[in-house]
């Protein structure tokens, strides 16, 4: 069964999700389920569009010290099929978006799936600590 895409190409969301994901080393762009799913290699950090009624949000996988707080954020949501495993969404359309803070989110999402060599490659882009340069 072919899922349908939830986004038109070239969506500038979508788009600009895709550069904050695409600048992390060894990440991919996969689509799965309709939708564009980022991959450090293989294991998925950020999945856009968590279901059909919330086309415009993200769904991350949370550092476990972090997600106790997130969860009580109300920007932040359980989505579909990720629930149990520090997985949260969070919408990314609307004037009040903090890229800033989804570049951080996208991140550290992809310091929880990524391997120790790509970890490496990212200690050396950006150290931890000295915030996100792009």
């Amino acid at each position: 069964m072919e899922h349908p895409k939830l986004f038109e190409p070239g969506d500038p969301l979508v788009q600009r999700v895709r550069e904050l994901c695409l600048d992390l080393p060894e990440a991919v762009e996969v689509e799965a389920w309709g939708r564009p799913t980022f991959r450090a290699r293989k294991p998925i950090f950020v999945h856009t569009g968590s279901s059909m009624t919330r086309p415009y949000s993200i769904v991350i996988k949370t550092d476990p010290e972090e997600h106790p707080a997130l969860e009580q954020d109300a920007r932040f949501f359980h989505a579909p099929y990720y629930d149990g495993a520090r997985w949260l969404g969070i919408d990314f359309d609307g004037p009040a978006v903090d890229w800033q803070f989804l570049a951080e989110l996208i991140e550290t999402s992809y310091r929880q799936v990524a391997v120790t060599r790509q970890l490496n490659l990212l200690e050396l882009a950006r150290p931890r600590g000295l915030g996100y340069s792009s």
